[in-house]
């Protein structure tokens, strides 16, 4: 019996729901049998898109499972069953196929458009809890998402099963990202602009700071380096010989010690004051997430980019990288 009120705290009530909705999952992973692998070859077999339909709330986690199976290698879209109604069944194609999800099987809507989807003479699969059901007459394949209760106290808001369903969702398409190979690079191909997509996509060309660097030639004293490293904006001022290759780079760390030194004096060449073995990156197509690696392992700032003769196409600074959302691999 469900206590209300004041006879169930809050926190014992999320515990409960979380506790029946972990049992819903573990139930549906003791009940995984040939169905599964039988709707994972059908979409397989599908050469054009997966169309995941449903109503209500099985329409809204269909809309998530369609979207998670676009991002992960499976050509999908959600249709509403309304909508399909009133002309959207011309969105379905011969070569598609169709997952329509509804708990009872009997959705009023779905169950008009069922019918018509079968005219096409594609793979129908179903989510659905009632084998018996009018869904599932029509459905080749059956995937089982019923639960023993929903976590809802009054047994009417769908809970337990929502949750199944859309894990059902995810089920798929990781078994179906393994069918592909779909590596971490395809998903990334399919979201440049997150996380993962910086990671793998960004190079340092993209990153490198151009122009207006700070650069000196190497008999420049160090007053006039320290000018324009503050001119610079980056800690750093880059140090050239005569040729325009670089020599040494002098970050304010080296200042800062050079500080402490007997013999200090702002008149002597600042190279005399710099690291004159600078680690440098010779490779603008490197990912700018191996350059982040690179400078924090070098617990630096700035790296400059050089190319087979030194000469200096920019520099990547960790600021830089960090605001572009940049992490190290």
């Amino acid at each position: 019996m469900y206590l209300m009120g004041k006879e169930m705290d809050c926190k014992e009530s999320a515990k409960r729901t979380l506790e029946i909705e972990a049992k819903a999952l573990e139930n549906a992973a003791e009940r995984i049998d040939d169905s599964f692998a039988a709707a994972v070859e059908t979409i397989m077999g599908i050469k054009g898109k997966l169309i995941v339909t449903g109503i209500g709330k099985s329409g809204l986690v269909g809309a998530k499972i369609a979207a998670t199976l676009a991002s992960t290698g499976t050509s999908s879209f959600f249709l509403h069953p309304s909508e399909a109604l009133h002309g959207d069944l011309g969105m379905i194609s011969k070569e598609d196929g169709v997952l329509a999800i509804s708990y009872s099987g009997e959705s009023e809507e779905l169950s008009n458009i069922l019918p018509h989807i079968k005219r096409f003479d594609i793979p129908l699969l179903a989510m659905t809890a009632d084998r018996e059901s009018t869904l599932s007459r029509y459905a080749e394949v059956i995937l089982d998402i019923s639960v023993r209760q929903e976590a809802c106290p009054l047994g009417a808001a769908p809970t337990a099963s929502t949750t199944l369903t859309m894990a059902m969702g995810d089920a798929l398409a990781v078994a179906l990202m393994l069918k592909k190979d779909f590596k971490k690079e395809d998903f990334a191909s399919f979201h440049p602009g997150g996380a993962l997509g910086k990671r793998l996509f960004v190079k340092v060309e993209d990153v490198m700071r151009k122009d207006m660097l700070p650069i000196v030639r190497k008999d420049v004293p160090l007053k006039e380096a320290v000018v324009r490293m503050s001119e610079g904006k980056l800690g750093n001022v880059l140090i050239v010989d005569n040729s325009g290759r670089l020599t040494a780079v002098m970050s304010d760390g080296d200042l800062r010690r050079a500080l402490m030194k007997k013999d200090f004096d702002m008149e002597k060449p600042a190279i005399e004051y710099a690291s004159k073995s600078p680690k440098v990156i010779m490779d603008v197509s490197i990912l700018a997430s191996e350059a982040l690696a690179m400078i924090e392992d070098a617990k630096i700032q700035l790296m400059p980019v050089v190319d087979d003769e030194y000469s200096i196409l920019g520099v990547v600074h960790i600021h830089d990288l960090v605001s572009a959302g940049i992490k190290s691999i």
